[in-house]
């Protein structure tokens, strides 16, 4: 896949409270303009680092685009920094909403709340143990993030394997870009454990359920929208994670004292 924009992390200059030169490491950001059969869907502000997964997966998850298959031809210009998607059957042009996304965490969305409860995810287990390998090896992972910071990081795991990580500059970039993997890779979902550091919004929920996976995993914290949600649809809720601690808020993991 070809990068928009450069590197991921620049080395800059700052001062230090002492007023010395320092030099420091930051993450990049770069506009990546999506657009959908010659119309502009929206600019999204990240890394650059797999634009043709996060626009397929942008799509896919703003329900612009139903299946794979959908998808003719996809074609980036890293000059001016757009990819252009080209589907077998255009879009409504009502559907289309152009906008910038910019870096910060917030995005919304185009899920009905009302119905989630058509969703019925497949059960899969997790264990203690599981749980804290994923951990120490996502640890080792965050390499933009123990770098320069100001990253959020998303990972697809099949058991204690994973299959893709991503670093962003927005939580959501991130989430989009696993679910264009998915679909490039034809990876399903039934099996799979999806981990973020972002924490677990409503949106994000519904993002990783409508990718049919059943076992969402995050560093940070969780709203009570979310927990509403995974418990109507069947999705094992775990926040807090880190090192050895973590917090189920809905489903069970495997060798928890009673």
């Amino acid at each position: 896949m070809k990068n928009i924009g450069s590197i991921p992390i620049h080395a800059v200059t700052a001062l230090d409270k002492s007023g010395q030169p320092c030099t420091v490491l930051v993450a990049n950001e770069n506009p990546l303009t999506v657009f959908m059969d010659n119309h502009k869907i929206v600019t999204l502000m990240t890394l650059g680092t797999y634009p043709e997964a996060l626009a397929i997966g942008y799509l896919r998850n703003q329900k612009l685009v139903e299946t794979w298959q959908t998808i003719k031809s996809i074609h980036i210009n890293t000059e001016n920094e757009t990819i252009e998607v080209h589907t077998a059957q255009a879009v409504e042009p009502n559907k289309m909403a152009p906008g910038m996304i910019k870096t910060g965490c917030g995005q919304g969305i185009s899920f009905n709340i009302h119905q989630l409860p058509n969703i019925e995810l497949p059960p899969l287990e997790i264990s203690q143990t599981l749980i804290y390998t994923l951990l120490e090896t996502l640890t080792q992972q965050n390499e933009i993030h123990r770098q320069a910071g100001s990253v959020h990081s998303c990972a697809l795991c099949q058991a204690e394997n994973i299959l893709a990580f991503v670093e962003d500059v927005g939580r959501h970039n991130a989430v989009d870009t696993i679910a264009g993997l998915m679909w490039l890779n034809n990876w399903t979902g039934e099996d799979k454990i999806f981990y973020t550091t972002g924490r677990l919004t409503s949106e994000i929920v519904m993002k990783v359920a409508h990718l049919g996976i059943p076992i969402l995993l995050s560093r940070s914290g969780i709203t009570y929208k979310s927990i509403e949600i995974a418990q109507k649809i069947g999705m094992t809720l775990i926040a807090h994670a880190k090192g050895q601690r973590f917090l189920v808020f809905n489903g069970e993991v495997k060798s928890m004292p009673k």
